[in-house]
């Protein structure tokens, strides 16, 4: 039952996932579009960079009064800490799985 639950985990994941690749292009779009200063700090070809990524997770955004930008910048947030929280979760049930068998 736990490895199941570690499986539903990684599939939550896997829908964060399915969400971030939605709204944090449209996002870097965005932000590239109007905001020159904020793609300066990003740099280009941001979607994977981890300064890009921890900007986003941190809540960078909320220091521009953009209600576009905060309006597709919030479900990438979410989306990246459902991810994240997933893949955590599922690896520490897993641990325990492994660990009662």
């Amino acid at each position: 039952m736990v490895l199941f639950f570690a499986l539903t985990s990684f599939a939550t994941s896997i829908a964060g996932a399915t969400a971030f690749v939605i709204f944090w292009p449209l996002t870097l779009v965005h932000i590239r579009d109007r905001h020159p200063q904020i793609t300066t700090q990003l740099g280009e070809g941001a979607f994977l960079k981890p300064i890009a990524l921890w900007w986003l997770l941190r809540g960078g955004y909320r220091s521009t009064p953009d209600r576009s930008l905060s309006g597709l910048a919030t479900p990438a947030r979410i989306s990246l800490l459902v991810i994240l929280g997933g893949i955590v979760m599922g690896g520490i049930l897993w641990i325990i799985g492994k660990a009662m068998a």
